[in-house]
């Protein structure tokens, strides 16, 4: 007998035994299971940074070479950057994951809790240096040779001074005082000699750009002996020569150098500590002067009567350093500390003209109060102040530069209260001059996206409505329609909502400003911005195969400030979707008229792509359901891919799954699809339970790796495939004024047709929702007998009820989004209520037969949490089997990491029970009583 046959079939079967021992997941493998976050390639490409971190406890960051060789490896190493010399990596260390947890524990302060270290490592020497009690550090953008560090040094109470030699502002000690304190100091460290110098008492502190100066705020307590050091320094490094250019103690922030680094700007407040309105000025500074000086206060030449530079603006000096843009703002109405709390009333006044909802002013209470309008001066030349937009401007947009004219403002003033109904406003756009301040109205009543043009000659906009990308020259004042005529929509094809559609966005400038790049839905289009020329990029190729193509401009961080610009002779690449198999992949172009050319493409998706400066190397993760996120490594040709990280190895331990798109064909004849989930050891002789999860369309995620982690509230697919369940993700699509039906158009087939296989328990078969597909789990019970088990997280029942109810967390008013967006019925209330009453599950209770477990918890800011109490009082009253869970003080989505923990092991105990036979927990048998609230949680057998 032939040996080598008598081998196959034991060999085969010894592959079963391996695969049948692999274990489910279980509830103990979320903590542990890792992510990787931050992929980072140097200029030059020669190295590549990245951090692993588990779902809870500590991290690792890895300096790798391109090459696949491992530097250094920093534990709970974060936010690490290397310098543009590339020979350094600095980066933050946290404190270990149980000593911060002990910490905790014992209740201790903010303050008291372990703070961060200091890494810098030396590529060249393969050297590691560390700091201690490290609260920042920061970098210049150029140049990087020194890194400052703020950090908290033990010093003397009484006097303030630092116990270390080297620190410029050290003071003798006072020995009769030997109470210590932590004392925020800036440490200025060079990178390549090692050398540092310490400031004590700093509060703030800004590189310029190229990293010749240093700028900080000295900031003393109230009776500190020391406050005569208050004040902002400068500090140059090439001369070591420190400079005090403010005297006064008070607050100095928001420190901007201008390109050359030569000007610098600030906002300063020296007004008392406790003063209910703080007095900031604008102070300018620049080489050749002495002292700052102010180049704008309350008073200044321009700023409106009872206004004040502003506190919360931002402060950004033109490219060219001729203009300097900051905010103004009325000076705020204080309380008056005279008046009794208790005698008076506290009391929320709603008013039907107001612009907003009381609810909505509340939240957006301390935004409102910081709330700042642009202004702009001129410190070389006219120092007069200009503003630029007043209180009834929303925002405002200037060019990459600043150096151009004009800027863009938007205003919704007068139009602000049908945000109730609508969700949105229409606008007003205006131009508005830097050089005069004068505003001109371009655009009316508008919806939609508008951009300025890099060099300001044109205003390029998308209009909602009507469904047309335009342009509006500036000196002339013409409008064009770019894309009429051109056989492709540039709004979304897809939308289903009772609203218009959004654009699918703008793809680049040209190089010369001259024309503009815009997508369609599934290709990328030239326009001139003058109406002249009009042209495909793409060559049609993207709607011809069904292939959504993207630009990929691989431009890196320090570049992000720039416009973003293609130039088709040139050439570039593209990211590529195809809409048919789910594949991703890379793409290049060059001129037109040519197919795109295919580089890559593989049934992965590609995340977290960036590049060398020269882009001859390419950096990108990538993943499907069965591998986790990965980074990897390639050169632009494509050809030379390697593997840099390997996490959650463990996976092969355990028995995972597939996935796989599903077709099929509606009652009403809609072609539809989905995904299926199917455990790694799936076997068609077998019957499976299966759970359908949904929310509006999810195949496009086919290739999405989805760890096993502690869910919001959604279904935890792969701890469920891993146990012997099938999973099915349909795609909905909605007909207005009928959301419920639709849901029962694509849910319920979709579960029929998969039911067909001899492997599906038709017995046994469950839904699950969350929010808006928690609705449509609510809804389908009512509906059908087909479902042995529901679960539904923050579902609305009651439309009449939550059509007139608030979204806490927004304060908006819910009748938007049933009037023009998700809930989709298109009217109100009172012009359509039996549509209100048909989608209202509530109504229709008496119908349900399905065991339901409702998550509801009383902190969600988005659906009520009553729904889910009219819910349950409605089935509870009626006997039906259901429970309610209310994580206090949690939110829509659960946040707290044991919440999320809890809800998974109560989900797999209620399906377990009702799909697969399995005993029920106490939970489910007898609920918790409030006695034993925090005592047990009911999820024992006993």
């Amino acid at each position: 007998m032939n040996k080598k046959n008598i081998c196959i079939p034991f060999c085969f079967l010894a592959t079963l035994a391996v695969h049948a021992q692999k274990k489910p997941v279980d509830h103990t493998v979320y903590d542990s299971w890792q992510s990787i976050s931050s992929p980072y390639i140097s200029k030059s490409g020669k190295f590549v940074l990245f951090q692993v971190a588990p779902q809870e406890g500590d991290s690792q960051l890895f300096l790798k070479t391109k090459e696949n060789k491992e530097l250094i490896q920093i534990p709970r190493g974060y936010n690490g950057k290397l310098t543009d010399t590339e020979n350094h990596l600095i980066s933050l260390i946290k404190a270990p994951f149980a000593v911060t947890r002990e910490a905790k524990i014992k209740k201790k302060k903010t303050e008291d809790l372990p703070k961060d270290s200091l890494a810098i490592y030396n590529l060249t020497s393969s050297s590691l240096v560390k700091f201690a009690q490290v609260k920042s550090y920061k970098v210049a953008e150029q140049n990087n040779n020194f890194v400052s560090f703020l950090f908290d040094k033990q010093a003397d109470e009484k006097t303030g001074s630092s116990k270390n030699p080297a620190d410029t502002t050290q003071n003798k000690k006072n020995s009769n005082d030997k109470k210590k304190k932590a004392v925020a100091t800036l440490a200025l460290y060079d990178l390549n000699s090692g050398d540092s110098v310490q400031f004590s008492l700093v509060d703030q502190y800004e590189w310029n750009k190229n990293g010749t100066k240093l700028v900080f705020s000295k900031k003393t307590d109230a009776k500190d002996s020391l406050s005569r050091e208050s004040g902002v320094y400068l500090y140059d490094i090439a001369t070591k020569n420190l400079k005090k250019i403010s005297t006064g103690k008070g607050e100095y922030k928001n420190f901007s150098f201008d390109e050359t680094g030569n000007q610098l700007a600030y906002l300063g407040d020296l007004s008392k500590e406790k003063a209910l309105v703080k007095n900031y000025n604008l102070y300018y500074y620049t080489n050749g002067i002495d002292t700052a000086q102010y180049l704008a206060t309350k008073n200044s030449s321009g700023i409106p009567k009872n206004w004040a530079v502003s506190g919360d603006g931002n402060i950004r000096f033109s490219k060219n350093g001729e203009k300097l843009f900051f905010g103004i703002a009325p000076i705020p109405r204080v309380k008056d500390t005279t008046l009794v709390d208790f005698e008076h009333a506290k009391v929320d006044v709603w008013g039907w003209q107001d612009d907003y909802l009381q609810p909505m002013q509340l939240v957006n209470l301390k935004k409102d109060l910081s709330k700042n309008f642009l202004a702009v001066t001129y410190p070389k030349s006219n120092r007069t102040v200009i503003p630029l937009t007043d209180e009834t401007f929303n925002s405002t947009t200037l060019t990459a530069d600043g150096n151009a004219e004009y800027v863009l403002a938007r205003t919704d003033f007068g139009k602000r209260i049908e945000s109730q109904w609508k969700g949105g406003t229409k606008e007003d756009i205006h131009l508005v001059s830097t050089r005069t301040g004068q505003r001109e109205l371009i655009l009316s009543n508008f919806s939609g996206n508008v951009a300025l043009s890099p060099d300001a000659k044109y205003v390029v906009y998308f209009d909602e409505e009507k469904g047309t990308w335009n342009s509006y020259q500036i000196s002339s004042k013409r409008k064009v329609v770019l894309n009429e005529g051109i056989p492709a929509s540039f709004a979304d094809e897809e939308n289903d909502m009772p609203t218009a559609a959004q654009g699918y966005g703008m793809a680049a400038w040209s190089a010369d400003y001259k024309g503009v790049y815009l997508n369609s839905r599934y290709d990328i289009w030239y326009f001139n911005l003058d109406g002249s020329n009009k042209s495909i990029l793409t060559n049609g190729y993207g709607a011809a195969s069904q292939t959504t193509f993207r630009y990929l401009p691989l431009r890196r961080d320090e570049d992000r400030d720039q416009p973003l610009t293609l130039d088709y002779k040139k050439g570039g690449f593209l990211t590529s979707f195809d809409n048919k198999t789910k594949e991703s992949g890379f793409y290049q172009f060059k001129g037109q008229h040519n197919d795109p050319k295919s580089l890559f493409v593989e049934p992965k998706t590609f995340r977290n792509i960036n590049a060398s400066a020269d882009q001859q190397t390419i950096l990108y993760s990538k993943e499907d359901y069965n591998n986790s996120p990965n980074v990897y490594i390639n050169s632009i040709k494509f050809k030379d891919e390697l593997q840099l990280s390997d996490i959650n190895k463990q996976q092969a331990n355990y028995n995972w799954g597939t996935a796989e798109l599903v077709h099929w064909t509606t009652p009403a004849g809609h072609q539809a699809e989905g995904i299926l989930y199917k455990p790694e050891n799936f076997d068609p002789a077998k019957k499976y339970p299966i759970i359908a999860y949904f929310y509006e369309k999810l195949s496009d995620g086919l290739y999405t790796y989805q760890p096993p982690a502690p869910t919001p509230s959604r279904l935890n697919i792969p701890y469920f495939v891993s146990n012997e369940y099938l999973v099915f993700a349909p795609n909905i699509s909605y007909e207005t004024g009928h959301p419920g039906k639709s849901a029962e158009e694509y849910i319920n087939s979709g579960m029929r047709y998969l039911a067909q296989n001899s492997w599906v328990d038709s017995t046994k078969m469950g839904i699950q929702g969350q929010s808006w597909g928690g609705y449509q789990v609510a809804h389908l019970i009512t509906r059908t007998n087909m479902y042995a088990a529901a679960w539904t997280g923050a579902p609305v029942v009651n439309m009449t009820s939550a059509y007139g109810g608030i979204r806490w967390q927004s304060g908006m008013s819910r009748q938007f989004q049933y009037e023009h967006t998700q809930s989709r019925i298109g009217k109100t209330l009172w012009e359509a209520p039996e549509l209100y009453l048909e989608n209202s599950p509530l109504f229709h209770m008496n119908k349900v037969n399905t065991p339901v477990v409702i998550m509801a918890n009383d902190n969600d800011g988005a659906v009520p949490w009553y729904q889910g109490i009219e819910m349950f009082t409605a089935l509870r009253r009626l006997n039906k089997p259901v429970w309610m869970l209310n994580y206090n003080g949690d939110e829509h989505n659960l946040i707290q990491r044991q919440n999320r923990k809890d809800i998974q092991i109560r989900e797999q105990q209620f399906f377990d029970h009702y799909l697969k036979g399995a005993p029920a927990a106490n939970w489910l048998k007898k609920g918790v009583p409030a006695t034993l609230k925090g005592i047990d949680w009911g999820l024992d057998y006993n």
